[in-house]
């Protein structure tokens, strides 16, 4: 059997349970909706194979809760921190290290809980959480950093935000492909798994329970409440706008509530490619080198919108 007609039959048999489950026990497709929602995915040495050369690295283990996050660090400066996403590793920023160590930065990246070379986290064998993906980049920070910058993939920059919002400093920060809105993923996944609304619910109850509200995660308005507090890192926010993962207007309404924030917008990169675009990374470079520093105190949208 192809894999294409099994991952199709394995969709319509987990779709049909989860119409079972919605009539007779949300609760139980409640609790298989967290599963799947904390599961981390599996990736294959083939995609994590590098694409750029690298110098060597000084490994490092830390311990962390009941395990151990494994990382690297190059070169000597001002630390950069690469922080994947869900499903990531460290070297899945590979791209932006050479320019970083050009320009005099050391380079931090290290993989999460339950992702890459790391021991599991909270949840068990490959499973993980975003808040946990915070503790552990703060943890790593803590223990190699103090970090001048940071650059965020994905999940990575919601993690980010709860960083900020526990106190962490940067001075410049770049956002690729934003991960803002998951009210917004748990409707993707809902219209994928088929569930429905009185199992959407129950794992919303669920989900609060453990972790509060999802909207406490939402990360424009974890910014609009930090504006108020204190002043926030410089931003480059970089998204393309056929990213079917996360959307472009995640980076846009962060871009707008995020003091001098600077926005770019490329086109047929999609999630991915965003890690190894020469242009991308040239602009990161530049942004974390400051070469190119937003106005200050300025709270509209400025940059280069590639087309």
């Amino acid at each position: 059997m192809s894999a294409k007609k099994s991952t199709n039959g394995r969709t319509i048999n987990q779709r049909l349970i989860f119409q079972v489950l919605e009539r007779a026990w949300p609760a139980g497709g409640a609790r298989l909706v967290h599963r799947i929602w904390f599961r981390v995915p599996p990736v294959s040495e083939k995609a994590k194979r590098l694409r750029v050369e690298l110098p060597e690295s000084v490994s490092f283990e830390l311990p962390f809760e009941n395990g151990t996050v494994r990382g690297r660090i190059w070169g000597e400066g001002p630390a950069v921190c690469l922080l994947h996403g869900w499903g990531g590793w460290g070297l899945q920023l590979a791209a932006f290290i050479p320019p970083l160590l050009a320009d005099g930065f050391s380079v931090i990246t290290f993989d999460a809980p339950s992702h890459g070379d790391s021991d599991p986290g909270r949840e068990g064998p490959h499973s993980g959480t975003m808040p946990e993906l915070a503790d552990a980049f703060q943890a790593v920070v803590a223990a190699h950093g103090p970090a001048y910058g940071v650059v965020a993939h994905s999940l990575g920059t919601a993690a980010f935000s709860q960083a900020l919002k526990n106190g962490f400093a940067a001075r410049r920060v770049v956002f690729l492909a934003a991960a803002t809105d998951f009210r917004h993923t748990l409707d993707l996944y809902q219209g994928f798994l088929g569930f429905g609304p009185r199992t959407r619910e129950q794992f919303l109850r669920r989900f609060t329970r453990k972790f509060g509200p999802m909207e406490n995660f939402e990360v424009v308005s974890v910014i609009d409440q930090l504006v108020e507090e204190r002043e926030l890192p410089a931003l480059l926010a970089i998204h393309d706008r056929s990213d079917r993962e996360t959307a472009a207007d995640g980076s846009v309404r962060i871009a707008q509530v995020w003091p001098g924030a600077e926005l770019e917008l490329t086109d047929g990169l999609g999630h991915h490619r965003v890690l190894w675009d020469k242009a991308v990374v040239e602009s990161a470079r530049a942004f974390l080198s400051g070469e190119r520093a937003p106005a200050d105190g300025a709270r509209e949208v400025q940059g280069t919108m590639r087309g």
